[in-house]
C-alpha cells in the first residue's frame, strides 16, 4: 500500500470519526461528509496514474470520466430518495396514512413495537428498505409524541427494514445486484433466507421491548386525523393508492423496462403530481390557500437537503476507496485469512458493510469470487446467500451503515453516538443469531427437504 493510498484512507477515517462524534463537535454531518469526499478525491489527483492504467496525456478527461461515473451511480440513489420522500410526504399531507395509523394505534408501548416491527419487515420486502423506512417514520410521528420513545421505535424500523429487505430479491440494492448477476434466484433466497432474516428482527425487537414500559399518551393534535378538508374522501383514497401502489409498482417497472429504480420513482411522482394538480385546480380561493402547502411544488422546497448532501458525500468518498482498490484488497485479505470458511468471510463482510457502503463491498465480492458449477460458490450456494443476508442485515449495526439508517438519522435527528451506545449491540446479537439459524437450517433441515 503506497503512502498516497494510506493518506486517502486516513482522510476517510478522520472524516468518519468526526461524523461519529457529531453530537460533541456540533458540526453537521453533511458538512464533514462533503469535506471528506473532496479531500479524498483531491489526494487521489496527486498521482492518479497509480490507480488508473493507461492514463496517457488526457489525465483530466479520464479522471473526470471516473468521477462522473461514480457520481452518476450516486445520483440514482439521491433521486430515488428525493422522489420517495416527496411521494410519502404528499400522501401523508393529504390524509392518506390516517387509516394506517388507526390500524396500528394502541396505547401499549410493547404492542405498538411488535406491530411496527412486523409491518416494517413485510413492507420492506415488497417495497424496499429505504422507502419503507420513510413511510414508517411518518406513521410513527402520528403515534408517538415522546422523542425518547420514538427514537427507539425508529431504531427498530432500521433493523426491521434491513432484515426484511435481505430475503427479498427486490428488497435491498445488494440483493438486486446479486439477483441481476444470477448468483441467487428469487425462490432460493426467499425460501432459505426468510427465517434467518425474521430471527435477526425478532430478537432485537424483544430486547428493545424490554426497554419500553407503560402506556403511550396522545396529544390533542395526534388524536385528530390529518386535515384534508380540501379534498373529498375519494380523492384522498386515490392519492393514497396511487402513492403506495406506485411505490410497489417501481420494482415491476424495473423488471419490465430494465431501467434504474429512480426512473420508476420519478414516473410515480410525475403521475401523482399531475393528479393532485387536477384535484386542486378547481378549489375555491380560501380552500386553495390551505392546499398550497400540500402541493408537490411546495413540498419539494421543504426537502431535507442536508440528508441528501450527507448521502452524496459518504457515497462519493467510498467511491474513492473503491477506485484506489482498498475494498478489493480487503476482500482478498479476508479470503486468504479465512479460506474455506464462508460463514466467517461473509460475517466479517457484513460487519464491514455497517462501516462502509455495502454496494461496493458486494460489487467487489462479485468481481473477486467466480461462480462455480457446484458447491458453496454455485448459484444459490452458501456463500452467495449468506452474502445477501450479511450485507443487508449487517448494515443495521451502525446508523450510517444502510440507506434506511441514513434516512431515519436525518428524519429523526438520531445521533451516531446514541445509536452506537444503545442499538449497535442489539443489532449485532440479532445478526449473529440469524447466521446461526441459517447454519442450522442449511446443515440439518434443507439437505432433506430441498436438495
Amino acid at each position: 500500500m503506497t503512502s498516497l493510498t494510506i493518506a486517502i484512507v486516513v482522510a476517510f477515517c478522520i472524516g468518519y470519526f468526526l461524523i461519529a462524534i457529531e453530537s460533541l463537535t456540533e458540526i453537521n454531518k453533511a458538512a464533514i461528509a462533503l469535506l471528506m469526499f473532496v479531500v479524498c478525491w483531491t489526494l487521489f489527483m496527486v498521482d492518479p496514474g497509480q490507480y488508473i492504467a493507461n492514463l496517457g496525456d488526457n489525465v483530466a478527461q479520464v479522471v473526470s470520466g471516473v468521477i462522473e461515473h461514480h457520481l452518476g451511480s450516486t445520483a440514482t440513489t439521491l433521486f430515488f430518495l428525493m422522489g420517495a420522500m416527496t411521494i410519502v410526504e404528499l400522501v401523508d399531507q393529504n390524509g392518506g396514512f390516517n387509516f394506517v395509523r388507526d390500524t396500528l394505534q394502541t396505547r401499549s408501548k410493547k404492542k405498538l413495537l411488535w406491530r411496527i416491527a412486523f409491518m416494517t419487515f413485510i413492507l420492506s420486502a415488497i417495497l424496499d428498505n429505504l422507502t419503507t423506512s420513510i413511510v414508517m417514520i411518518m406513521i410513527l410521528r402520528k403515534l408517538v409524541s415522546e422523542k425518547k420513545d420514538r427514537i427507539i421505535y425508529a431504531a427498530l424500523v432500521i433493523i426491521a427494514a434491513n432484515s426484511g429487505g435481505a430475503f427479498s430479491p427486490i428488497g435491498d440494492v445488494t440483493t438486486i445486484m446479486l439477483w441481476n448477476k444470477g448468483v441467487i434466484t428469487a425462490a432460493g433466497v426467499i425460501v432459505e433466507i426468510v427465517i434467518p432474516s425474521l430471527v435477526s428482527m425478532i430478537i432485537p425487537a424483544w430486547i428493545l421491548s424490554c426497554q419500553l414500559k407503560g402506556q403511550l399518551t396522545f396529544t390533542a393534535e395526534q388524536a385528530q386525523s390529518v386535515s384534508a378538508s380540501e379534498l373529498t374522501t375519494v380523492q384522498r383514497k386515490t392519492i393514497f393508492f396511487l402513492g403506495v401502489g406506485g411505490l410497489m409498482f417501481v420494482p415491476i417497472f424495473k423488471t419490465l423496462t430494465h431501467l434504474p429504480p429512480f426512473v420508476g420513482i420519478l414516473l410515480v411522482l410525475g403521475v401523482l403530481w399531475t393528479v393532485t394538480e387536477l384535484f386542486y385546480r378547481n378549489l375555491a380561493e380560501e380552500e386553495e390557500k390551505g392546499a398550497m402547502q400540500k402541493r408537490v411544488s411546495d413540498m419539494l422546497s421543504r426537502i431535507d437537503m442536508s440528508t441528501i448532501l450527507f448521502f452524496l458525500g459518504i457515497l462519493m468518498a467510498v467511491a474513492c476507496l473503491e477506485t484506489i482498490g482498498v475494498l478489493t484488497q480487503l476482500g482478498k485479505g479476508l479470503d486468504v485469512a479465512f479460506e474455506g470458511n464462508h460463514y466467517l468471510v461473509t460475517g466479517i463482510i457484513g460487519v464491514l458493510s455497517s462501516i462502509v457502503d455495502n454496494v461496493p463491498l458486494v460489487a467487489g465480492c462479485m468481481g473477486m469470487y467466480p461462480v462455480a458449477e457446484v458447491g458453496d460458490m454455485a448459484v444459490d450456494g452458501i456463500f452467495w446467500q449468506l452474502l445477501a443476508y450479511c450485507a443487508g442485515v449487517g448494515g443495521s449495526m451502525l446508523i450510517i451503515g444502510s440507506a434506511a439508517g441514513v434516512v431515519v438519522m436525518g428524519l429523526e435527528k438520531i445521533t451516531f453516538g446514541w445509536y452506537m451506545k444503545r442499538i449497535t449491540w442489539v443489532a449485532f446479537v440479532g445478526y449473529i443469531a440469524g447466521i446461526a439459524c441459517y447454519w442450522a437450517l442449511r446443515t440439518f433441515i434443507f439437505p432433506y427437504i430441498l436438495y
